[in-house]
């Protein structure tokens, strides 16, 4: 988790969404990515779709796990479901709650670090920009 925590403290520097997360193989990380929704222009970038595309074409996701510092949106909960990979960690759930209803029961094994750093990390990044992290949750008002 500190790997994805990492990333998304790159991400803020960058002037991003500060979500991070990284892609484990047999103790090994074969992947990085952080929310690069801002930097790149491109709604789909995030953390864990980022992630993946690092880790490239890798065969099977069977013997992975996902490490990513907040609960996955749904987007990212399918790409967990596309690839089949069967273990995600998540740094905190505090500021929001993703598919994971919807991951433990298509079996996938999901847990909760409840990190207090994260949490507050993320929590003051989101009452700093309110507009933007309701724009990556598409929760965007029409006006």
């Amino acid at each position: 988790m500190k790997a994805a925590f990492e990333e998304a403290k790159k991400g803020l520097g960058e002037g991003g969404i500060p979500i991070g997360a990284v892609l484990v193989r047999g103790g090994k990380i074969i992947g990085r990515g952080r929310n690069r929704r801002v930097q790149d222009l491109d709604p789909t970038a995030h953390a864990e779709i980022d992630c993946l595309r690092d880790a490239g074409r890798i065969g099977s996701y069977a013997d992975c796990t996902l490490y990513s510092t907040l609960s996955p949106c749904y987007m990212c909960t399918g790409a967990v479901l596309l690839f089949k990979i069967p273990k995600v960690i998540i740094g905190e759930n505090r500021n929001f709650v993703g598919g994971e209803d919807l991951l433990k029961e298509k079996g996938v094994e999901l847990a909760n670090l409840n990190d207090k750093e994260i949490s507050g990390f993320f929590r003051k990044w989101v009452n700093d920009n309110p507009a933007l992290w309701d724009e990556d949750i598409g929760e965007t008002k029409i006006i």
